[in-house]
């Protein structure tokens, strides 16, 4: 793919968030539309993306590899919070574990993913986004409420509580079981889900544009550079080391490299306010971190396709 397609699709894409933003703005969509659009995304056209993706796909369990490099890069933005605030107050310490870890990979880095790699590169994103998943979803916010002071251990049946009630990781969860198996879906209910995984892309973006929002303190400015420079530089690095290192096919490194540069989990400012922390500036480095992530992403898309 040339660089002018890259950069058409991702036009399209930004054009997609702005037209949400816009439209939020005049009024046609209210501030909680965005948790209606959020529910069509999460539980309606992300799973059928999942299962049109995994549909004739064989899995070998070497590539479950995939899903400790999700979890694991979620650990290493929690130590890298943890670390870099290792004499700072135990509030500032839990809001940046929260708020710099986990990736959300399928409100916003899937449908790249599924425009430039196809469905290879859904399979991978899925199986990563299966380990991510449990820092994005509770694993994260375990660890800050235990430096916080509120939770003396790991709820680990809280996360799992959270985990089955997630569609997505669900999805995520039954289709490798299939895979893993040899187990085929039948056509007529493939054929389904790839119709309704047709509008995911826009689905997500709209939801995105409708959801974006700057509403954290000028004065917190410096806080927000130290997150994202933190957030970006590992990413960097993670993508470097992913796609020259790892022993795996070249469409597998390739989508390595763009996941590790997706935004901030999307769930960090709800779990900020069940922290009671501040929830404007979790918005703020959120949203930023979505726009620093298209940039990225479509620079990485240009080098490695």
């Amino acid at each position: 793919m040339g660089m002018a397609a890259v950069l058409s699709r991702a036009a399209c894409f930004i054009g997609i968030i702005i037209l949400g933003y816009g439209l939020r703005r005049i009024g046609f969509f209210k501030e909680e539309d965005f948790h209606v659009l959020s529910k069509i995304v999460l539980k309606i056209t992300l799973p059928a993306a999942i299962v049109f993706s995994f549909a004739d796909k064989e899995i070998n369990p070497s590539m479950l590899i995939i899903s400790l490099l999700g979890l694991s890069g979620g650990l290493v933005y929690i130590a890298a919070g943890f670390l870099m605030n290792v004499r700072a107050s135990r509030e500032r310490k839990a809001f940046e574990i929260l708020n710099m870890s986990g990736y959300n990979i399928g409100n916003f880095t899937l449908p790249f993913v599924q425009s430039f790699l196809g469905p290879s590169g859904v399979v991978v994103t899925s199986l990563f986004d299966t380990g991510n998943a449990v820092v994005c979803l509770g694993g994260a916010y375990s660890a800050a409420s235990m430096v916080k002071g509120e939770s003396k251990g790991v709820p680990v049946v809280q996360i799992v509580k959270t985990l089955a009630k997630s569609v997505p990781f669900d999805t995520y969860l039954i289709m490798t079981i299939l895979c893993l198996l040899g187990i085929r879906l039948p056509a007529q209910a493939v054929s389904f889900a790839g119709i309704i995984a047709d509008g995911n892309a826009f689905m997500a973006m709209l939801m995105i544009g409708v959801g974006f929002k700057l509403s954290g303190d000028r004065s917190q400015t410096g806080t927000i550079i130290r997150i994202l420079a933190v957030r970006y530089g590992i990413a960097a690095v993670l993508s470097a080391v992913f796609y020259f290192l790892l022993p795996m096919p070249l469409e597998y490194r390739q989508t390595l490299a763009i996941l590790v540069f997706a935004p901030i989990a999307s769930a960090a400012p709800a779990f900020t306010a069940d922290l009671k922390g501040d929830i404007g500036l979790s918005s703020a480095v959120n949203s930023i971190s979505i726009l620093i992530s298209i940039c990225c992403i479509v620079g990485v898309v240009g080098v490695i396709l």
